[in-house]
């Protein structure tokens, strides 16, 4: 097997701002492996938090190559930590071994079948009035996503986006960008606005803050949670948890930290750190064992892959020719 790696530079149509970062660009390591007459994909964005970042995934992939002999989805779980170089070699070697055996990957992962799934379209952080116009034109969406900064502003913010859109159902994400008493005194306004969950308000290492606080809307921990290892420590304090492929290094991970998550009784959600259709198309995958979808990381691109994800009357629809059947080296 041969296991090659490259950036590629994707820019996005506009700026999207979030708590803390503004993006212009998103650049993807690609992997590929070749087996003979076939070939897995696999992209990874990284967490620019945890500073994962290109050059530290690049040196990731680069350091497998002398165990590529005996390298398979098992025994990566073993050779590299979580996050983005795990998560494109794994889902590399997904669409490799689907090539291999003639099915397609969730087939593989041991679905019967996948559907289109309806997913959120995110809006970000900007002026008041523009918000509300983002949402007012986002006729295809049925359900959004508001990202907050944790400022005096979030409150008009969200009922902006309410006014514009009062038939869709609304999220928002603070991106940990809030604080207890901000958060408290913002809760109230959350919930004349219908809004439906709330993602990720306090910073890493903060979890506990939410302790005592009404959940009645359900609170989703994004990134105070990683990998597996995470989960039980958040018991009792949130309801659901975003699963990204980015964060706990690929599908095979992301499959595991589901069955765990039931378990302990979260409900699940399927993110993205942006990415290219294959991206999502792997995402899709795991989202068919979600109760949240958020996959609409191409939608921020100027450009994607050919073919790609197609988003129809708010659904993500892929079709196997995407990611996920492997392709001829």
């Amino acid at each position: 097997m041969k296991l090659d790696v490259r950036v590629e530079s994707w820019p996005m149509r506009s700026p999207f701002r979030i708590s803390g970062k503004e993006f212009t660009s998103a650049e993807i390591v690609v992997v590929e492996a070749r087996d003979g007459a076939h070939r897995g994909r696999g992209e990874a964005c990284g967490v620019y938090y945890t500073g994962d970042l290109p050059d530290r995934i690049v040196a990731q992939v680069e350091a497998l190559k002398p165990a590529l002999d005996a390298l398979d989805r098992d025994s990566l779980q073993h050779l590299l930590p979580a996050g983005g170089a795990r998560n494109a070699v794994d889902c590399a070697l997904w669409e490799l071994d689907a090539a291999r055996a003639g099915k397609p990957v969730w087939q593989l992962a041991g679905l019967d079948a996948v559907r289109a799934l309806p997913t959120v379209f995110t809006i970000g952080i900007d002026s008041v009035e523009r918000m509300a116009n983002q949402a007012s034109g986002m006729t295809h969406a049925r359900a959004i996503k508001v990202k907050l900064a944790g400022d005096h502003h979030d409150a008009a913010r969200v009922r902006a986006v309410r006014a514009a859109r009062p038939d869709a159902w609304l999220g928002i994400d603070a991106n940990r960008g809030f604080d207890r008493a901000g958060f408290l005194a913002l809760l109230p306004v959350l919930h004349e606005a219908r809004v439906a969950l709330i993602e990720q308000p306090f910073a890493i290492g903060r979890e506990g803050d939410m302790a005592g606080i009404d959940r009645s809307i359900p609170v989703a921990a994004d990134e105070s949670v990683q990998q597996l290892a995470d989960l039980s420590g958040l018991v009792g304090l949130f309801d659901i948890v975003n699963i990204k492929l980015d964060k706990c290094g690929g599908l095979t991970h992301a499959l595991a930290m589901e069955r765990e998550a039931r378990r302990l009784g979260f409900r699940v959600m399927v993110g993205n750190m942006t990415g290219t259709s294959w991206s999502q198309a792997a995402g899709f995958v795991l989202g068919q064992r979600c109760d949240f979808i958020d996959l609409d990381g191409p939608t921020f691109l100027a450009g994607d892959r050919d073919p790609a994800v197609r988003y129809v009357d708010g659904m993500i629809h892929c079709i196997d020719a995407v990611w996920g059947l492997g392709t001829a080296a």
